[in-house]
C-alpha cells in the first residue's frame, strides 16, 4: 500500500473485470428504479419491511443494495488508475473538482427531472442521491490524493468503521442550518431551504460514510499495480475477510448497524432479517455485506468469460454516467406509457405525491419492463462507448 504510483503511462487496456462489475451494478440499479416507478406494493410499503412483504419483493430490493457501494467504491479505484496511467496529481485533483461540481449540477437538474417529471423547483429543489454523493466525494478526494496513500485509506476506513458511533444523534427535532447540515452529513431526511414556505431538499444519501467508501476505493486501486496472480489471491482473501467480519458482527448483534436481526416466523425470513442491514446511511455491516463479496468477485471475473452477457455488462460499465442519466427517463417514461395503456391514473407520475390506490403493477411486470429498459438502453450505451473510443475530446471524460 506504499504510495509508489508509477510516473509512466500504462498502456494496458482497461481491466474488463472492473467494467464488468460496474456494469452489473448499473443493471441492478436499473432494477431498483424500475421497481420504484412500476411496482404497486412498493408505492405504499418499505420493500425491506419483513412484516409487510414477501421474500420475492425483499430479495428484489436487497440484491440492488450492491449497486451504490460498488459504484462509489470503483469510482475511487478509477481515480487511482488514472494516476497509474500517467496523470499527475495536480491534473487529477483539478479533474475531480470539476467533475464533482458537474455531477452535483446533474443531480439538481437532469436526475431530478428524470425522477419526478416535474419542474416545480419551489416545492422540491432536489432529492440528493448517489450522483450527489459521488460529486461531493470526488471534491473531497481531490484533496485526499495529496496525502500518503495509507493516510487516505485510514481516513476512509475510519469513516466507514466509526460513523455508527454517531447513530444516536438525531436532527429530527432541530431547525435551521444545524438540521440541514446534520442530514447532509449523516441522517436521511428532509429540510427546507429557508423559512416556510420554501423549497424542500430530500437527503437520501448522507455524505458520511460514502466519502470514506470512495477514499478506500482510491487506495484499493494500488492492488491493480500488483502481479495478476498475486492480485487475485489478495482480492479473494480481502473479500472473504470482509464478508466474514460482516457475518461475525451481524451474528453477535454487535456494533455496526442500528437494526439488529431478529428471529422471524420461519428459517427463510430469519435469514432475510440477518441480511436486512441499514442503507440510509449505509452502516458498517451494510458495507461489509456488499463490498466484501464484490471485491472477491473481482478476482473471479478476471478469469471467467461470460460471452455476450459479459460483453454487454462491460460496455455498460464503460459508460456508467451516461447509462445512469438515461435510465430514469427510460424507466419513468415506460411507467407512464404502461399506466396509460392499462387505464391507470398517471398524474402522480408528474408530481411529488404518493401513487393512488390501484396504481402500479405486479412484480413480474416490473421484471418485464426492467428487461425492456435494458433492451432500449444498451444500443444507446454501445453507441456512446464507441464514440468515446474513437474520439478523445476532453468533454467526453465528464460523461
Amino acid at each position: 500500500m506504499r504510495d509508489s504510483t508509477p510516473t509512466t503511462s500504462v498502456k494496458n487496456p482497461r481491466l474488463g473485470s472492473i467494467d464488468l462489475l460496474r456494469g452489473l451494478a448499473m443493471v441492478l440499479m436499473l432494477l431498483d428504479h424500475t421497481r420504484d416507478f412500476f411496482h404497486n406494493v412498493s408505492h405504499y410499503v418499505d420493500p425491506t419491511d419483513l412484516s409487510q412483504v414477501d421474500a420475492a419483493l425483499f430479495l428484489t430490493r436487497w440484491v440492488t443494495h450492491f449497486a451504490a457501494p460498488v459504484f462509489v467504491f470503483l469510482a475511487g479505484t478509477a481515480a487511482y488508475m488514472q494516476l497509474s496511467r500517467g496523470r499527475t496529481k495536480d491534473d487529477l485533483s483539478r479533474f475531480l473538482v470539476i467533475r464533482g461540481l458537474w455531477l452535483i449540477l446533474l443531480e439538481f437538474t437532469v436526475v431530478r427531472i428524470g425522477i419526478f417529471f416535474n419542474l416545480d423547483y419551489f416545492r422540491l429543489l432536489a432529492a440528493l442521491q448517489v450522483i450527489w454523493v459521488l460529486g461531493v466525494s470526488m471534491i473531497v478526494l481531490a484533496g485526499l490524493i495529496r496525502l500518503p496513500l495509507l493516510v487516505t485509506a485510514g481516513i476512509g476506513a475510519t469513516m466507514i468503521a466509526g460513523h455508527n458511533l454517531l447513530d444516536g444523534i438525531q436532527a429530527t427535532a432541530w431547525d435551521g442550518p444545524a438540521r440541514a447540515l446534520w442530514m447532509v452529513l449523516h441522517q436521511q431526511g428532509t429540510f427546507l431551504m429557508g423559512s416556510f414556505p420554501s423549497p424542500m431538499v430530500i437527503v437520501m444519501y448522507p455524505l458520511v460514510p460514502w466519502i470514506g467508501v470512495m477514499a478506500v476505493g482510491y487506495a484499493f486501486g494500488r492492488v491493480y499495480q500488483i502481479d495478476a496472480k498475486k492480485r487475485r489471491r489478495i482480492l479473494l482473501g480481502l473479500g472473504a475477510v470482509l464478508t466474514a467480519v460482516f457475518v461475525v458482527l451481524r451474528a453477535a448483534r454487535g456494533y455496526g448497524d442500528p437494526a439488529p436481526w431478529v428471529i422471524q416466523k420461519d428459517a427463510l425470513f430469519t435469514v432475510l432479517s440477518f441480511l436486512n442491514t441499514t442503507k440510509y446511511p449505509p452502516s458498517l455491516q451494510f458495507l461489509l455485506m456488499t463490498l466484501g463479496p464484490s471485491i472477491g468477485a473481482l478476482a473471479l471475473l478476471e478469469r471467467v468469460r461470460f460471452g455476450l452477457p459479459g460483453y454487454v455488462l462491460i460496455t455498460l460499465g464503460r459508460v456508467p454516467l451516461f447509462f445512469y442519466l438515461l435510465q430514469f427517463y427510460v424507466a419513468h417514461g415506460l411507467a407512464v406509457l404502461a399506466g396509460c395503456l392499462a387505464g391507470q391514473p398517471i398524474a402522480y407520475q408528474f408530481s411529488f405525491v404518493r401513487a393512488p390506490e390501484g396504481a402500479g403493477f405486479d412484480l413480474w411486470i416490473v421484471y418485464a419492463f426492467w428487461a425492456i429498459s435494458l433492451l432500449l438502453l444498451y444500443p444507446l450505451c454501445n453507441w456512446f462507448a464507441s464514440v468515446k473510443r474513437r474520439h478523445r475530446n476532453w468533454w467526453l471524460s465528464y460523461l
